[in-house]
């Protein structure tokens, strides 16, 4: 099993993705930085971790998604390797077109970090199936601009066609539909809002965030 986690500018939450991966699933993680215009060969997940990327200048992830990097990221999504965007990820996935909607400022216009229940709406996606029969998964909200949106009519489709992975039992930042975390059409892209790398052992809190990463690598 091997991984690499995108390093920008501004991303803090890199190593925690890195050790969150391999403590998990026993990987190989690589860390590559936005510059870079390749990917290693062979890799069956990329996660762009949260953080501030080009310390949101413009909009939360806009530079980032014209990272160099991002054409790597997309021909692999394209060839069916599994890109997860978290916090900050989901941010730049939806700048680049990868992922529908906008995430936007929290509904209170202040940060939000703590602990949040998530339902986890659809346990048969590539991101979601180790769940099993669980139903609530614990992870850590951290964000500023982590309200998503999306049109009416975006958002049906998403719902119709089972693509919320995640749903907030309590919204803390204003999600439409108390949306958490959604995937692409073809189901191997996922932007999640709360970080499930903040949430892979006991230690934590909570170890549900493992139970995601093994969902991918198939290590559950």
């Amino acid at each position: 099993m091997k991984a690499a986690v995108i390093v920008f500018p501004g991303s803090n939450c890199d190593r925690d993705c890195k050790t969150a991966i391999e403590r998990s699933t026993g990987a190989t993680v690589d860390m590559i930085w936005h510059g870079e215009n390749d990917l290693p060969e062979g890799l069956d997940l990329i996660v762009l971790p949260g953080g501030f990327a080009y310390g949101d200048y413009l909009r939360a992830g806009a530079m980032a998604a014209l990272s160099p990097v991002m054409e790597a990221v997309r021909a692999a999504a394209a060839r069916g390797v599994a890109v997860a965007g978290i916090c900050n990820g989901f941010q730049v996935l939806c700048e680049a077109g990868m992922l529908p909607g906008a995430l936007m400022r929290n509904a209170g216009l202040k940060y939000v970090c703590k602990a949040v229940a998530l339902d986890v709406v659809n346990a048969q996606t590539r991101f979601t199936a180790a769940y099993g029969e669980q139903r609530v998964a614990v992870m850590t909200v951290g964000n500023g601009e982590g309200a998503y949106f999306a049109d009416g009519a975006t958002l049906d489709r998403l719902e119709g066609e089972g693509r919320v992975a995640f749903r907030y039992r309590d919204n803390p930042n204003g999600s439409v539909r108390d949306i958490a975390g959604i995937v692409s059409d073809d189901g191997n892209v996922l932007g999640v809002m709360p970080h499930p790398d903040r949430a892979f052992e006991a230690a934590l809190g909570s170890a549900d965030g493992a139970t995601l990463f093994q969902s991918i690598l198939g290590r559950a």
